[in-house]
């Protein structure tokens, strides 16, 4: 079994007992060894004294003795079930019994003299482990084998060798215990594929995956192997794909109908595209699927492919008597194996997916690294939010509301910032949508409310004449996901500003969205005497019905509709009038359409944007309100308000 034991004298200890060829043992003469000093007990200092009655009669019970105990170890060598084999010094077999002529289907006779390694493939076998045993270094290892069955097929088993010594403690034989596992062997092969397989569709699954990608990522720097390797330009690419609609057919069929399109799904798949040794097809989780590419050629391979996939899918599935027709939305990656990660890689692909679905669904897309970056940049600072409002990293700045008829100041908006420490001072349109994404806009619009009370009641008390009001945004998801009645009242306790001093501004597309939350909790906001203003009207709903009914006391009216204004009169324009020129008259009537109209339902209207004073005076002239803008005064901190109050009006901006 891989080298030599003993020398050539040496003699087995068992077997002398049995009758000749009995359990596969050599015909050799009956020779009874002592057990305590191995030498034959026919020899001269074993032999008794002619006059020794008592030493004769002892050694009759030792010999006596000696064939009880032979005859247990034969009986237990014969019997035992698992596979037993003494070897000689020169790997071939002495003995074997029953259980392990059984397991390879050999008879015991026959293997008798035959090399261990007709049996047990010395490939893999541990060389070190077993020229320690042989020397008497170890006194045992075990190792799982194939052993070769007569019949042709390999039997796993877990071979343990032990080294048997004689009297003087030197290397005598190997006894080999062979235990048959290959029932435990295709056990835990049924459980590696279910680990790495999907029961439902039978691709590969997530892990198998993340192997076959991490085994495609590992590069020359991470192996051993000297010298230069054809490694350099190897390349990877992954086509992550989602089904579109996939939710829908759920619920509207049910998921059994669900489960057998996600098994047509991967079976197209499977049959286009995981036939060769580069593909491998995945199912990553409910109606996700992936196509990884090991050793990519470029970037090309990877469209072409994503455009593949879309073709292949674009076909109707026929399932359980429905005609269904679904599209996928795919992202693709591709680079060198030098320039990612496992986990990086399907990170931007997952990301690209989804950019994918944003762009319309039904088509690939290749993954953007700016995109990548700017995605990056939205996580981080939706991550940041919530411990940025703990750190006080967010101010706020006040931009007047001024009348049109009297150029007085009647409020301020409140706009909060974030002083990031990474990014500088950032716009609500940078992280706002992120906010209400995360829910952190609860907590922050809690914050921002409070907070503008604070200052609005620290104008009144500085100027309690102006009676300044503050508006101060509400989310839509502010109104679903807290108690915004109970927080308002809250604020106004706490701050002791009344409520006719405070202006609550939402979007018409919230408002009027479906179910009557919103409009119940206006309605409660309304009562206690707080203003409550439409912005961005005009962009949404527009639903005029609705407008009559609403608690609302000011209409915003959206920024598109002022561009118009800025170019010059009609009466400056002379000739006919251009594409511009038409769209600027129209926007002026529809301007002064809806300021009859709010001033007939007994609103106010407030413009956005003004940046000159030509517009001011045009939306003056169509009745509108009050407005904000460049031209009046910049957003900026709660001192600039107080300064304007203090002198009487801004000072305006002569652009």
């Amino acid at each position: 079994m891989g080298g030599s034991a003993a020398g050539s004298g040496a003699r087995p200890s068992t077997g002398a007992l049995a009758p000749p060829g009995a359990c596969g043992t050599l015909e050799e003469p009956e020779v009874l060894l002592c057990p305590t000093c191995s030498a034959p007990l026919t020899d001269g200092t074993h032999r008794a004294g002619a006059d020794g009655a008592d030493r004769a009669n002892g050694g009759d019970r030792l010999l006596a003795a000696l064939r009880a105990s032979e005859s247990r170890f034969r009986a237990a060598f014969c019997d035992a079930v698992i596979g037993m084999a003494l070897i000689d010094p020169e790997d071939r077999i002495i003995e074997v019994n029953p259980a392990f002529a059984t397991l390879i289907g050999q008879g015991v006779g026959d293997l008798v003299r035959t090399h261990l390694h007709e049996i047990i493939d010395p490939e893999g076998m541990p060389a070190r482990l077993f020229s320690e045993l042989v020397h008497g270094e170890r006194e045992r290892f075990r190792v799982e084998k194939q052993l070769k069955h007569r019949e042709g097929h390999d039997v796993w088993s877990k071979v343990t060798v032990s080294l048997i010594r004689d009297g003087a403690g030197e290397p005598l034989y190997t006894l080999a215990l062979v235990e048959d596992i290959s029932e435990q062997r295709r056990l835990g092969d049924r459980l590696e594929y279910q680990a790495l397989h999907d029961p439902l569709t039978r691709l590969p699954n997530r892990a198998y995956f993340f192997e076959r990608l991490d085994a495609a990522c590992v590069t020359a720097a991470e192996e051993p192997a000297p010298g230069p390797t054809d490694d350099e330009g190897r390349r990877v690419g992954v086509c992550y794909l989602d089904l579109d609609g996939f939710a829908a057919i759920n619920e509207a069929l049910g998921h059994h109908i669900g489960d057998q399109l996600l098994i047509a799904v991967a079976t197209r798949l499977r049959r286009g595209f995981d036939g060769y040794d580069t593909h491998l097809v995945a199912r990553m989780g409910g109606d996700e699927f992936a196509v990884l590419v090991t050793d990519s050629l470029g970037s090309e391979q990877l469209t072409e492919l994503a455009g593949r996939i879309l073709e292949v899918l674009e076909r109707p599935f026929d399932v359980a008597g429905h005609r269904l027709v679904i599209t996928a939305s795919v992202g693709v990656v591709e680079r060198s194996v030098h320039e990612t990660t496992p986990t990086d890689l399907v990170k931007d692909a997952d990301a690209t997916l989804y950019w994918s679905k944003a762009d319309g669904r039904a088509r690939w897309t290749l993954y953007d690294p700016d995109r990548g970056a700017h995605q990056l940049t939205r996580q981080l600072l939706a991550t940041a939010l919530r411990p940025a409002l703990e750190r006080g990293e967010f101010t706020i700045e006040y931009q007047p509301l001024v009348g049109l008829a009297d150029g007085a100041v009647h409020g301020a908006e409140a706009l909060v910032r974030w002083r990031h420490p990474r990014y500088g001072t950032l716009s609500p349109d940078r992280f706002i949508p992120l906010a209400e994404e995360s829910g952190a806009i609860v907590p922050l619009g809690k914050w921002v409310l409070e907070e503008s009370c604070r200052q609005a009641r620290q104008w009144l008390t500085e100027f309690p004449d102006t009676e300044t009001f503050v508006s101060v945004n509400l989310a839509a998801r502010q109104i679903w996901d807290s108690d915004v009645v109970a927080d308002v009242a809250r604020a106004l306790e706490r701050t002791g500003l009344p409520a006719r001093l405070l202006q609550l501004e939402i979007t018409e597309s919230a408002l009027l969205g479906p179910g009557g939350r919103p409009l119940q909790a206006l309605q409660a906001l309304a009562d206690m005497g707080v203003r409550i203003a439409i912005d961005d009207f005009g962009t949404g709903y527009s639903n005029l019905a609705y407008l009559s009914r609403l608690p609302v006391h000011v209409l915003k009216l959206d920024g598109t509709f002022i561009e118009g204004f800025r170019d010059p009169a009609p009466a400056d324009r002379p000739g006919l009038p251009e594409l511009g020129t038409r769209r600027s008259d129209a926007d002026e009537q529809i301007v002064g359409a809806m300021v009859q109209l709010a001033h007939t339902l007994g609103l106010t209207v407030t413009a956005e944007g003004i940046e000159s004073a030509a517009q001011a005076e045009r939306l003056r002239l169509t009745g509108c309100d009050t407005a904000q803008g460049w031209y009046f005064a910049r957003p900026g901190e709660a001192a600039l308000v107080a300064a304007i109050l203090r002198d009487g009006r801004p000072a305006l901006d002569g652009r």
